[in-house]
């Protein structure tokens, strides 16, 4: 008898789990505007939409210290909590070498969009996948992106 009732409960069991969504294949997290795509899966990123304001950031050869101070103080209280000035990650990734591996233009845009920027970025959503942490807005002025970067230079030995 006992067994007789396993068989139809395993069954329903197994029915009731099978997911609801009837478009198989479709990225339930895709929202309705992200229609193209890149050869990777992940929709298409366009500075141009939004997402990122800055396409062309003047960057002397030479340090400018008042802008890379403010951008210490700017660091100073919104991003040492999770960022080492070293290559060693904390809860983001250390800023060592930042500014050889990523543009002026991608980091202020990150650093102003992020939300977007993890959305749509490939190179975000790689960084989002090695420290498992979704950065936060940190409402940063275009000044203050562009002081941080500075500052980032500054880390990295720019003088």
């Amino acid at each position: 008898m006992k067994k007789a009732l396993l068989l139809p409960a395993i069954c329903l069991l197994l029915a009731s789990c099978g997911g609801g969504n009837s478009e198989k294949g479709k990225n339930p997290y895709q929202q309705d505007g992200d229609s193209k795509k890149e050869a990777n899966g992940n929709p298409s990123y366009d500075p141009q939409r939004g997402e990122g304001k800055f396409t062309h950031v003047d960057v002397s050869p030479t340090l400018n210290a008042e802008m890379a101070a403010n951008g210490k103080k700017a660091y100073d209280v919104k991003c040492n909590s999770c960022h080492k000035l070293s290559a060693e990650k904390l809860v983001g990734p250390g800023w060592q070498g930042v500014t050889s591996r990523h543009t002026a233009e991608w980091i202020m845009n990150f650093a102003t969009n992020t939300d977007a920027m993890i959305n749509k970025d490939p190179k975000a959503q790689a960084m989002l996948e090695l420290c498992m942490v979704r950065m936060p807005n940190q409402n940063l002025s275009d000044e203050d992106a562009r002081s941080l970067y500075e500052f980032m230079r500054q880390n990295d030995g720019v003088k």
